[in-house]
């Protein structure tokens, strides 16, 4: 076997190649690798810096989001305060049966009969309306009418006046008339969760039974 001597310029040149070649390895297994990282963790930046933003301005309001949150929570309980209390139609029924005889009398009408009408989903709420028929002279039925449809206790329930139909007791007695009315009140039906009340548009405007 031959041995072939190399010249200094060869051996220069077969270094040059070898330190080449490892160059190019180098920065395609490491430093193309690394700029690629580096470009995407730049582009990352700005959206993380929101994310970071957005969270600080959150916690900043927690204090005024808490307290909004507990005035609504007050507001929306107040409000479910005006519910005939339940738990299902025929007893809330029954409470509107005492307030609106509890009213009756405080005008000096006469309460002759009484009944309960099937109750009806309303926008989350149960309507529970009753009809119950007065006797008196003008002067007593409107103070009944004008109690019904005035807010002064906070404890009154929310009702409205669904129908009105008077008529007079006989012809030769024109002042004694006999009032049939149509009262519902509402009831937040077993298991509802929440406690907020709707309005619903068109609705007749609401009125309470109050003292005289």
């Amino acid at each position: 076997m031959t041995l072939v001597s190399l010249t200094h310029r060869e051996r220069s040149l077969i270094g040059l190649g070898i330190a080449t070649a490892l160059a190019v390895a180098g920065y395609v297994y490491v430093v193309a690798p690394l700029m690629d990282r580096q470009h995407e963790l730049t582009e990352l930046i700005p959206a993380r810096e929101a994310t970071l933003e957005h969270r600080r301005l959150l916690v900043a309001q927690r204090a005024r989001l808490a307290a909004e949150l507990e005035t609504t929570t007050t507001r929306l309980q107040d409000e479910s305060s005006y519910l005939l209390p339940g738990p299902t139609a025929p007893l809330a029924a029954s409470q509107l049966q005492k307030f609106v005889k509890d009213v009756a009398a405080r005008a000096s009408v006469e309460a002759r009969s009484e009944r309960v009408l099937p109750a009806m989903e309303l926008a989350g709420l149960q309507e529970v309306p009753i009809e119950i028929t007065v006797a008196g002279n003008v002067r007593e039925t409107v103070t009944l009418l004008y109690h019904l449809q005035r807010r002064q206790e906070r404890a009154a329930p929310l009702v409205t006046l669904k129908s009105l139909r008077i008529r007079v007791t006989a012809v030769g007695q024109p002042r004694g008339l006999v009032t049939t009315l149509t009262v519902a009140g509402y009831l937040l039906p077993p298991g509802q969760a929440s406690k907020t009340t709707k309005t619903v548009p068109g609705a007749p405007a609401p009125v309470s039974l109050t003292d005289p």
